[in-house]
């Protein structure tokens, strides 16, 4: 009876540490074709939609936006790059994410791109590519690595959130409301929200879900 649960274990963990390596599975366990597809799909709507122009008026769909693309979109596509491994690999997606999103948030280089088609493109290009190294950084450390990697990046978008709505003045003019209805400083309070509590959310709930994962094969190789 103890040789055949210990067969059962190796089968188990053979099994679990080859989802791992070939990363045939993430998340809650959709397979990553039909993952990406609906990745593609989520940014198609996102640039090709009514969006980026909206955005141009309102700090709030610019943050919609902004997290769908830096966030939802490489979360979904789980991109497998030629990563160094270790701290090394971890560092280089953190920093890449934090300076494309600190970067893309101060007042002049935020306006360029709401007001200039040139630094739109360079913005949303940025947060996309910036997005997909931190996911493939956190892909390439294993689960304990990726989640601290996610970790980190879920206190550094709160930070920011937390300091764009706090303001007690509004950072980027009137050009970034006026869609909605509400001030300058009404809009620059809502979008600090939704990058503090939706943003930092996404990051914290897949740092949980691969710490998660973790746990289940150190029981398993115990």
């Amino acid at each position: 009876m103890a040789r055949k649960n210990t067969v059962l274990r190796a089968r188990k963990n053979a099994v679990l540490m080859a989802h791992e390596k070939a990363g045939l599975m993430t998340g809650a366990g959709n397979p990553v074709p039909m993952r990406r597809g609906i990745a593609v799909a989520l940014l198609a709507a996102l640039w090709v939609g009514p969006l980026p122009d909206l955005a141009t008026g309102s700090m709030v769909l610019h943050m919609v936006l902004h997290l769908g693309v830096t966030a939802l979109v490489p979360a979904l596509w789980a991109p497998r790059l030629p990563m160094p491994a270790g701290a090394m690999a971890l560092a280089l997606g953190a920093i890449a994410e934090m300076v494309a999103v600190w970067g893309w948030h101060l007042p002049g280089p935020h306006m360029w791109a709401r007001l200039d088609g040139v630094g739109f493109a360079l913005e949303q290009g940025s947060f996309l590519g910036a997005g997909m190294v931190l996911w493939a950084a956190a892909r390439s450390a294993g689960a304990f690595g990726g989640a601290l990697v996610l970790l980190a990046t879920t206190m550094h978008m709160t930070l920011l959130g937390a300091l764009i709505g706090l303001s007690p003045r509004d950072l980027y003019g009137g050009i970034c409301a006026g869609h909605l209805g509400l001030s300058a400083l009404q809009e620059q309070q809502v979008a600090g929200a939704l990058m503090a509590g939706a943003g930092g959310a996404i990051y914290l709930l897949a740092a949980l879900a691969r710490l998660a994962r973790a746990l289940r094969l150190t029981e398993v190789r115990a």
